[in-house]
């Protein structure tokens, strides 16, 4: 069992940045493919970014170049840095885990999730 909390989000104008974060507790010692997703409304939940236990990583096209996802093991903590935020990136942004070592940026992939924070990007 993991719990997953994530905390970072806020109004941003155009432009601007955020870093996200997500703290994880529990079972931790597990290698885990961990991701942010999120949900803008009336949208279905889309995957952002995933990093595996080695560090590889996979980003949603629509954020490559802008966004970056990365963890701190030792603190288990995993990270969104959000750069040259667009009105589109407006969404509730949720962090995923999954045991195991696949790279991994499917929602029905996840067994763990957040509640969620909220980011609105203003033009």
């Amino acid at each position: 069992q993991v719990q997953l909390v994530e905390s970072g989000g806020g109004s941003v104008q155009a432009g601007g940045s955020l870093r996200l974060s997500c703290v994880a507790s529990g079972d931790t010692s597990s290698r885990y493919c961990m991701a942010w997703f999120r949900q803008a409304p009336g949208k279905e939940r889309e995957g952002v970014a995933s990093i595996d236990s080695d560090g590889n990583t996979v980003y949603a096209d629509s954020v490559k170049g802008r966004f970056t996802i990365s963890k701190d093991n030792t603190k288990n903590i995993l990270y969104l840095q959000m750069n040259s935020l667009k009105p589109q990136d407006t969404a509730m942004y949720y962090c995923a885990a999954e045991p195991g070592g696949w790279l991994l940026l499917d929602e029905s992939d996840f067994t763990y999730w957040g509640r969620g924070t909220h980011v609105t990007v203003s033009s």
